[in-house]
């Protein structure tokens, strides 16, 4: 099914040994340089390949009709299915690996076809259709329980017999790099009218996504072993939290304002062919879940993950690090539940996580946890502290998987805080 590259292979230009981009990666985006337009290309070390650029010269095996990669989203290439997938990972890495010595050979296609990375501006890879959130960490939903609710009871009756999830603002999703306004809201006051201003309670949440392939139709399910085959590719995720906003206005529907300001999501989306080699158990579920919810090929990604916490002075600390070996809920899972009801799924849907969180306290994937909703500030090396993201502070979030030599990475996703509009 899943188009893994050999790991003793090279790629025919110099790539850093500890690249998140080496050849067995591929991963895919959308890039434009200042002669040219939007068009898809893939990440080798620090280069961009132009995907057009191959397609126009005939060596990629892409079907007729219009070009998949002088476009400027991913979304017709992702609807073409994993077929088309498959055959085009395995002519780049022949291609790129000069085992197919086309692109090596020919000096004009070369300088045409790799690009430096720094010469390349980077945008959202897909048109974004819809977004969903998900609440699939076990960790992270016992440790915000424990602090709202009954320590005793601190998962709600629900959450281990689906997986949570709320649709989100997909007009909101932005590329990393792109800076975040605090936003403003109502806040709420004890015993008295809320207040109108700027969120005072600022949190990053620490996630990965996926985006959807080929759709499918209104009315049809998927159940998760076929679900699988719809997911296109993973990125890293923030999904920037207005906590006191959230706690105001959530009950009785859940999050709105509080999440809709932004959502940063990395530029690079690496293909579940990439992650075979670091596939994993995934965590045992008890009680069994419903029928529809059961996998025959139940599995993670032993991804890790970190966030690195800037400073307005320059300063800078890691204060998380986590994996997504830890989610309790698999995609697959939550892209069958997504389906259960009949709702179609389209080309380009963005899923996330939910914050992810591991068993250990240094794994607490946002700063509520990590600060137990403020009452235990972060102390950081240059003598500040943080219960909450203050104005100037930047979140970086990267992840990699590495299995002996082989690192596949995802590059990072990061944004930082301006003050609020008023």
């Amino acid at each position: 099914m899943y188009e893994i590259i050999d790991a003793s292979l090279r790629a025919f230009i110099d790539v850093e040994p500890d690249s998140d981009f080496p050849i067995q990666n591929l991963p895919y985006g959308i890039f434009s340089t200042p002669d040219g337009g939007l068009r898809a290309g893939t990440a080798l070390g620090s280069w961009v390949v132009d995907l057009h650029a191959l397609e126009r010269a005939g060596l990629l095996p892409t079907p007729s009709g219009p070009a998949l990669f002088g476009q400027g989203s991913l979304n017709a290439f992702a609807a073409a299915g994993r077929p088309v997938w498959n055959a085009v990972r395995a002519r780049l890495a022949a291609l790129l690996s000069g085992t197919d010595s086309r692109l090596r050979d020919d000096a004009g296609l070369r300088s045409r076809a790799l690009l430096p990375m720094q010469a390349c501006t980077l945008h959202l890879p897909f048109e974004i259709a819809s977004y969903t959130d998900f609440y699939s960490s076990e960790d992270h939903a016992t440790n915000v329980g424990k602090l709202f609710r009954d320590p005793a009871n601190a998962l709600t009756p629900n959450w281990k017999h689906l997986p949570i999830g709320y649709n989100g603002r997909a007009s909101s999703v932005v590329l990393s790099g792109h800076d975040v306004h605090r936003p403003m809201g109502q806040l709420p006051v004890a015993g008295g009218t809320p207040e109108w201003g700027p969120c005072r309670q600022l949190d990053f949440e620490l996630e990965t996504a996926f985006f959807v392939g080929p759709g499918t139709a209104l009315g049809s399910r998927l159940d998760p072993d076929a679900a699988i085959a719809r997911i296109f590719g993973m990125v890293l995720m923030n999904d920037w939290s207005a906590r006191d906003v959230q706690r105001w206005e959530y009950v009785p529907l859940g999050p709105f304002q509080a999440k809709a300001f932004a959502t940063s999501i990395s530029p690079w989306v690496v293909t579940l062919d990439a992650l075979q080699p670091f596939r994993v158990d995934a965590p045992q579920q008890d009680p069994v879940p419903l029928p529809y919810l059961r996998e025959t090929d139940r599995h993670a990604y032993d991804i890790e993950l970190s966030v690195e916490l800037g400073t307005p002075d320059g300063a800078s600390a890691t204060i998380t690090r986590s994996n997504f070996r830890h989610l309790y809920w698999t995609m697959a899972q939550q892209l069958a539940h997504h389906t259960s009801s009949g709702c179609n799924l389209r080309t380009g849907d963005l899923m996330g996580s939910g914050t992810i969180s591991g068993p250990s306290p240094e794994a607490r994937g946002c700063l509520l946890e990590l600060t137990e909703n403020g009452r235990q500030p972060l102390a950081l090396a240059n003598g500040s502290t943080r219960g909450f993201l203050q104005d100037g502070d930047e979140v970086v979030i990267r992840g990699h998987a590495r299995r002996g030599a082989l690192r596949v990475g995802f590059g990072s996703v990061r944004g930082r805080v301006l003050p609020a509009i008023p």
